[in-house]
């Protein structure tokens, strides 16, 4: 499965209405979002700026980092249901939120259906995408995955997160066992890490 496109264009219509009715924010690197967790999941929340990570409340499983710009709680008042994430700032970041309720409002009076429909499509996709790597899978395909979701960020990102914390938030796999995988991998010149850092991927065998 290939990594789907963010899509852009539809980002910058939804940004075009929805930023006109929001409240600005700025957060600081790591900074949780600034709202109470029982408002949180009553808002739409619009990163225009930066990196956050998104944790499930209920075992802090980190799902990833998202890069701005990227949109949370686009149907968040479609059904009633308590905040699912915490979301933290990574980088400073910044943008703007209004009320759900307001958001579906605008979605209908503005016409702009279709571009939520590809925008959440989108990230059901990547979610499908994290979950088809990590769920049922075995341990080292677990660690080869997230290796390659890390090769993928920017070397400034790569430069700040520490390997073995990341995977093992992911993942759930012991720290022996990721510390075990990736001395193996670098070994074998898979990949090249300083620090703690990964600093790059060169191939990584479908077997261990």
């Amino acid at each position: 499965m290939t990594t789907p496109c963010k899509p852009l264009n539809e980002f910058s219509v939804l940004d075009k209405h929805l930023s006109l009715h929001g409240t600005r924010f700025t957060c600081h690197e790591g900074e949780p979002f600034p709202f109470s967790d029982e408002q949180t999941h009553n808002y739409t929340i619009v990163f225009q700026r930066g990196i956050i990570s998104l944790s499930r409340k209920y075992n802090d499983i980190l799902l990833g980092f998202a890069s701005a710009p990227f949109i949370v709680g686009l149907s968040a008042d479609a059904i009633e249901n308590a905040s699912d994430y915490v979301l933290q700032a990574e980088s400073e970041c910044s943008g703007y939120y209004l009320p759900a309720s307001e958001t579906l409002s605008i979605l209908e009076k503005e016409g702009i259906w279709r571009e939520a429909f590809y925008w959440l499509t989108w990230q059901h996709r990547m979610l499908e995408k994290r979950d088809m790597h990590l769920v049922g899978t075995s341990n080292y395909n677990q660690i080869r995955s997230t290796l390659l979701t890390m090769a993928q960020w920017d070397e400034t990102l790569r430069s700040r997160i520490g390997v073995i914390n990341y995977i093992q938030r992911r993942t759930r796999v012991s720290r022996s066992v990721i510390a075990e995988v990736l001395s193996a991998l670098r070994r074998g010149s898979y990949i090249q890490m300083h620090k703690g850092k990964l600093v790059n991927v060169n191939r990584l065998p479908y077997d261990y």
